[in-house]
């Protein structure tokens, strides 16, 4: 019997990554008993046009993200021709979520996987396509297959029209890459404040800037990430007189950042939205105590005092005062840490969540 062949529709992938780029390539090069084809945008001309990454051949076109989708339905026409695919997986409800939409309405008879992955603010994202917004709900109501990164987004495929059972797998870490070091434990002259994001608004970055000048002259703090307020976050630093105390350290591939996590003594990220948030699994892993905001899909696995702490939204002083409880309450620190690490090993490995996703979605198509 020939494998299952799976075409996977992404806006993005290696060598530009986030979470849901990751989070596809640790799923795929699992699951080897299925083909995956893959059509994404091309977004330098040193990428090849076509690559095998793993377990998931790779096409890359030449395209505006308002074209991809017409575009990449076009292409995914002409690879069904010439090998049928058994489904195909729309990673996001974004512009690859319409090309697969298309595909369907072409091919009704071919199953459709939608992922959703999505980090930004839900009416943000509804404001961005009100002018299409009928066509973008069709993106819920002609999905086969649902599966969501957190409850949060489950609920509001739900709201979207989704009439299936949604299945709720969230994405994971390389526990054994992530796993604690002897670092973790060495004294350091500094309390270590890390964060890893893309540096835009959602992320609230500079809400933690502005809660070092609450919190010790030894606390510092480590930002790994670039984005469009990189320059304003830089000024904020120094406006604020905490410039000595921040350091940017930039892009950072995916396979250093643990590295960095284990000199760091505290993770926080006090987000605006979070589909759910890889960043903080990573760090759990890797022995982090952490620190985030009870938004969007963290409280699917952050619980306040047992796996991590909660502050504020937009609260600067609400940070500095959920850092200082972990410095002065070792005790609680140790057991927070404990307490999140085997979380993690138990439910976030990504072999765990490879079999889910095999058994749960792609078994089903």
């Amino acid at each position: 019997m020939s494998p299952k062949r799976i075409l996977i529709f992404s806006l993005a992938y290696h060598p530009m990554v986030g979470g849901a780029e990751i989070a596809v390539k640790e799923i795929t090069d699992r699951i080897t008993d299925i083909e995956f084809d893959m059509i994404t945008m091309r977004f330098n001309a040193v990428h090849p046009e076509k690559e095998q990454i793993g377990n998931c051949m790779v096409y890359r076109i030449n395209t505006s993200k308002n074209f991809f989708p017409f575009r990449a339905f076009l292409f995914a026409k002409k690879l069904h021709s010439d090998r049928p695919y058994d489904a195909t997986w729309a990673i996001m409800a974004n512009w690859a979520g319409f090309a697969a939409l298309f595909f369907k309405f072409r091919f009704p008879q071919v199953p459709f996987i939608l992922t959703l992955q999505e980090g930004d603010p839900i009416p943000y994202i509804k404001r961005r396509v009100w002018f299409v917004y009928p066509l973008f709900k069709k993106i819920f109501t002609r999905a086969d297959i649902i599966q969501a990164i957190s409850t949060y987004l489950a609920d509001w495929a739900k709201n979207m029209g989704y009439r299936g059972q949604v299945e709720v797998i969230p994405n994971g870490v390389d526990v054994e890459k992530f796993r604690p070091t002897a670092n973790n434990n060495q004294p350091t002259t500094n309390t270590v404040l890390i964060t890893t994001s893309r540096l835009a608004e959602k992320n609230a970055v500079g809400d933690i800037i502005k809660a070092l000048k609450f919190l010790p002259n030894d606390v510092i703090l480590k930002i790994i990430g670039t984005g469009p307020l990189e320059f304003e976050l830089k000024e904020l630093a120094r406006i604020t007189g905490q410039g000595s105390r921040v350091k940017f350290l930039g892009h950072i591939p995916h396979y250093d950042i643990s590295k960095y996590l284990h000199e760091a003594d505290i993770f926080v990220r006090p987000s605006l939205s979070e589909g759910m948030g890889n960043s903080f699994i990573e760090a759990m892993a890797a022995g982090l105590p952490v620190i985030a905001t009870p938004v969007g899909g963290i409280p699917d696995f952050l619980q306040d005092g047992k796996t991590g702490l909660f502050c504020e939204v937009n609260n600067p002083k609400s940070i500095a005062d959920k850092v200082m409880e972990y410095i002065n309450n070792p005790e609680l620190t140790t057991r927070i840490v404990e307490n999140a690490n085997k979380m993690v090993r138990e439910r976030y490995d990504w072999n765990l969540v490879a079999r889910e996703m095999k058994e749960r979605v792609f078994d089903k198509v």
